[in-house]
């Protein structure tokens, strides 16, 4: 049996680093801090990648790669696997789990919390606007790591991620030319 790590652990890391990146180091340019946190996912895909795909052999085509994704590779991060994989046989694939690990803690009145009932200004963002970004910075992370992981069995690739019911997540892949 390999080393493991304590899923609380996993996702307090994945708080503070998400945390720190918008409020501490980035916290007037959510573009820079987004982009931060999904190239620390990048590095980290392609590392599990490479461990999990060791004994493997090449992949033939993109759908075997995304295959392989969708069974083992999120076996072995999340201890299932995704719940259903679309795609339009043209390069964008979509990967619904229908209740993603790291989502499961996170509610819809959480960032209503943070609104701040101070702010009757009509322009300011509603709370579920907030909401929603506050949530999407926890989703650059698991996109980087989907795309470090394909980018590294020689699939380049965007990844973006779409809530629309918590906890389930769909992220769609766009595989490059």
């Amino acid at each position: 049996m390999g080393r493991e790590v304590a899923e609380s652990c996993v996702d307090g890391v994945i708080m503070e680093m998400v945390s720190a990146y918008c409020s501490r180091f980035y916290a007037n340019k959510p573009e820079l801090a987004a982009r931060r946190i999904d190239a620390i996912g990048f590095q980290v895909g392609q590392q599990l990648c490479e461990r999990y795909a060791m004994e493997r052999p090449r992949f033939n085509d993109h759908l075997e790669a995304i295959k392989f994704i969708c069974k083992d590779f999120w076996s072995e991060l999340f201890k299932k696997q995704i719940d259903n994989l679309k795609t339009n046989h043209r390069g964008t694939f979509v990967l619904q789990d229908n209740c993603f690990r790291w989502l499961t803690r996170v509610s819809n009145d959480a960032a209503s919390a943070n609104n701040d009932p101070s702010e009757s200004d009509p322009s300011s963002q509603t709370s579920e606007n907030k909401a929603a970004q506050a949530i999407s910075m926890y989703l650059y992370f698991p996109c980087g790591i989907i795309r470090g992981a394909l980018t590294n069995l020689g699939i380049p690739c965007a990844v973006s991620a779409d809530i629309s019911n918590l906890p389930a997540c769909s992220f769609v892949v766009r595989i490059k030319p």
